[in-house]
């Protein structure tokens, strides 16, 4: 991935990052081991503001996944392709 993107970072906080994603400062947020309360509050927020939230395979069972792929909607699917 990091060949594709401008930069990475990392707040130290998933729900953060998710908002960050759902308002426009991130384009995406990738993650590879969460739990379901790490993702519930900004999955939801970036949900409403038409944002993906995904499993690594594109699936609806990010609640209970441990892989996570969050993004701008736009470049969900360019980012599953690649991972």
């Amino acid at each position: 991935m990091y060949g594709y993107a401008g930069g990475t970072r990392l707040l130290g906080s998933a729900a953060a990052e998710l908002c960050y994603v759902a308002c426009g400062r991130f384009d995406a947020r990738i993650e590879g081991y969460l739990g379901p309360w790490d993702v519930a509050a900004g999955g939801l927020i970036l949900m409403q503001a038409g944002g993906r939230l995904s499993d690594f395979s594109g699936g609806d069972t990010w609640p209970s996944a441990k892989q996570v792929v969050a993004s701008n909607g736009v470049i969900h699917d360019t980012i599953l392709h690649l991972l």
